[in-house]
């Protein structure tokens, strides 16, 4: 008699899994993080005296968001901070700070893929994670909601998770459906979220008072409309969360919607902690070089090259000393980041001594391995533009090494601009091909003052500058359109001469307009630039 053994059980390919959303709603982001940052738990302080994050707007400061207290008090986030002021006198307030909440989301939602392969964020208070297959390794999507409510409780944060085959329809369940619900596959998504207001669309204020005047309150309101008639109504909004046609599709899943998952980014960190704090120059050198060293071993072993470094000085008083470097092109050579460095640690007060020192590459960029004895030797020869270019940044700063390019424009002060010595430059095509220019050009083009000119041709004399100036030769027009895509109207074309003075100096001018062009009154002439 053979034994039986049972088989472990095996899941089928994720392809062939149906799609599962868990989105996550922090209603009190906000105040949650504001309280984490003041080291305040919850229940002791935070909810005890009525508080508001205000931020500045052009009619003045306006709560954003408020706690309990608050909130109890009459405080309302978008209420003025003067009309909750006349219901709470004794309402605090602290700034509110959108970016840092943004970026603790972003944080929050690396954190958050312990439960799914990749996550977003939902600015300014969500999170969206693909739990698709992962529901067995909790006991099931119960056990998963479970485990992300214990898991923001010991954060001390607030969040209500809600599982759906769509990111629209877990959103508008964790917004506005029963404590961690859950929409299986098996349910009929419409009568399930049929009860819910139109609100959960995700729409904007605006349009979700509109649908309210129109009597349309619920989403199940949105399905007894024709569509048709809906769609005559916001067909010129293609903006989704202007659109409630667009949002129910997506909220059933009829049609895809692209999210953008948040990857986690290391950055390359070293630093060495001193046994006593420094204060000597040379001494610091040292360190600097170690840690040059050891940036370029982490990055070679990466496979990238720094664009960006940062290196941070630690006082033993708490002071923080921060010195930057950028380089115009992804590179991992110790001695080049030493020597640039070198340069940017002149006039250091290291106060009673530096007891910590870190160098961080927050910019960095593939770069593929190199031999580097012949980088090397470039550099000693003095032939590496890179390292040139690196040196003059140093010493006289990022906005004064630029270098111009030509742009695809016939107007002489448009046909150039300037861009970093070592960005790509792109290609001007043929057609802006041009004809002889003067090496000097002014930064505009002055008005001259013609004494005597022939009928539709150059000046015969002309004054500039407190000068009179004979014109002995003359060479021209060279006529310029207006470009008609980007000026006004009343832009008038422009007539180029090379002229010679009796000095033998030579001036490239132009007149603009012509009389009885319609578009001004009568030509002027102008002086741009001066031949060598």
């Amino acid at each position: 008699m053979t034994e039986a053994r049972s088989s472990p059980t095996r899941l089928p390919p994720s392809s062939l899994l149906p799609r599962r959303i868990l989105a996550i709603w922090l209603p009190r982001l906000a105040i949650d993080r504001w309280r984490l940052g003041e080291g305040i738990g919850e229940g002791e302080g935070e909810d005890a005296a009525p508080l508001a994050l205000i931020a500045e707007t052009a009619h003045g400061p306006r709560i954003a968001a408020a706690n309990a207290a608050g909130r109890a008090a009459g405080a309302r986030a978008g209420m003025m901070l003067a009309d909750a002021r006349a219901l709470c006198p004794q309402l605090a307030v602290a700034p509110f700070d959108p970016g840092g909440d943004l970026e603790f989301l972003r944080e929050l939602a690396i954190w958050a893929q312990r439960w799914g392969p990749w996550s977003a964020i939902d600015p300014p208070d969500g999170l969206v994670v693909d739990v698709t297959g992962a529901g067995h390794l909790f006991g099931g999507e119960h056990g998963l909601l479970g485990d992300v409510q214990r898991a923001f409780e010991r954060r001390r944060l607030q969040a209500r998770p809600a599982i759906a085959a769509t990111a629209g329809a877990a959103w508008g369940l964790a917004h506005f459906g029963p404590g961690n619900a859950i929409l299986s596959p098996d349910d009929d998504a419409a009568a399930r979220l049929g009860a819910l207001p139109v609100a959960a669309l995700r729409l904007e204020e605006a349009t979700v008072l509109l649908l309210r005047r129109l009597g349309l309150k619920r989403i199940d309101d949105l399905r007894e409309v024709e569509r048709d008639a809906l769609a005559r109504r916001f067909r010129n909004r293609s903006a989704p969360d202007t659109n409630p046609l667009i949002r129910l599709d997506q909220l059933l899943g009829r049609v895809p919607e692209p999210l953008l998952p948040v990857l986690p980014v290391e950055i390359p960190v070293v630093q060495r902690r001193l046994v006593e704090p420094i204060r000597h120059r040379s001494l610091l050198d040292r360190v600097v070089a170690d840690l040059a060293a050891d940036m370029a071993r982490l990055l070679e072993g990466r496979r990238e090259g720094a664009r960006r470094l940062e290196l941070g000085l630690w006082k033993v008083d708490g002071k923080v000393l921060l010195r930057e470097l950028g380089l115009s092109e992804p590179s991992r050579d110790a001695a080049h980041m030493i020597r640039l460095f070198g340069e940017k640690l002149d006039g250091i007060d290291a106060g009673f001594g530096i007891e910590l020192v870190a160098l961080r590459a927050a910019w960095t960029m593939p770069l593929h391995l190199l031999q580097a004895d012949i980088e090397a030797a470039a550099e000693r020869q003095g032939t590496s533009l890179a390292a040139c270019i690196d040196r003059l940044t140093a010493r006289l700063g990022a906005d004064a090494v630029r270098r111009p390019v030509p742009c695809g424009s016939h107007i002489p002060e448009r046909a150039q601009r300037w861009q970093g010595p070592m960005a790509p430059q792109s290609p001007v095509q043929d057609e802006f091909a041009f004809h002889a220019r003067p090496l000097k050009l002014l930064d505009r083009p002055e008005a001259i003052a013609v004494l005597y000119a022939l009928p539709e041709g150059p000046p015969r004399r002309f004054r500039w500058r407190g000068r009179t100036h004979e014109v002995l030769r003359a060479e021209g027009p060279e006529r310029i359109a207006p470009e008609w895509w980007r000026e006004k109207s009343t832009a008038r074309l422009r007539d180029y001469y090379r002229i010679e003075d009796g000095e033998g100096r030579r001036y490239w001018i132009y007149r603009s307009g012509f009389a009885g062009d319609g578009r001004g009154g009568a030509p002027e002439w102008f002086l741009q630039g001066m031949f060598p």
